[in-house]
């Protein structure tokens, strides 16, 4: 499940409110282990995640970096890339 959750930090443009809540989702699934509570635990698991994110908010609007901040266009290449050649190396097995 946490192969979802990105890296949100110093990227241009900053992350999105869904980001931000889409990778507060993922936590507290994989911490829950379950990604559909039940109706008993749904407001438990839907304040969690609210909570997450707006520590996760706080995190990101207090970081500071001296490197320029990365391109997502490139970002999300190099990642294709990367997939590629481990896709393509595992089907040649």
């Amino acid at each position: 499940m946490c192969r979802n959750i990105r890296t949100l930090h110093n990227f241009e443009p900053p992350a999105s409110r869904d980001e931000v809540h889409a990778a507060s989702l993922q936590y507290v699934r994989k911490i829950s282990g379950t990604s559909k509570p039940s109706q008993a635990n749904q407001a438990a698991f839907d304040r969690a995640v609210d909570e997450v994110a707006a520590v996760t908010a706080r995190l990101l609007d207090s970081l500071s970096t001296s490197t320029p901040p990365k391109d997502r266009e490139v970002e999300a290449a190099k990642a294709r890339a990367r997939a590629a050649e481990r896709y393509g190396a595992a089907a040649a097995r």
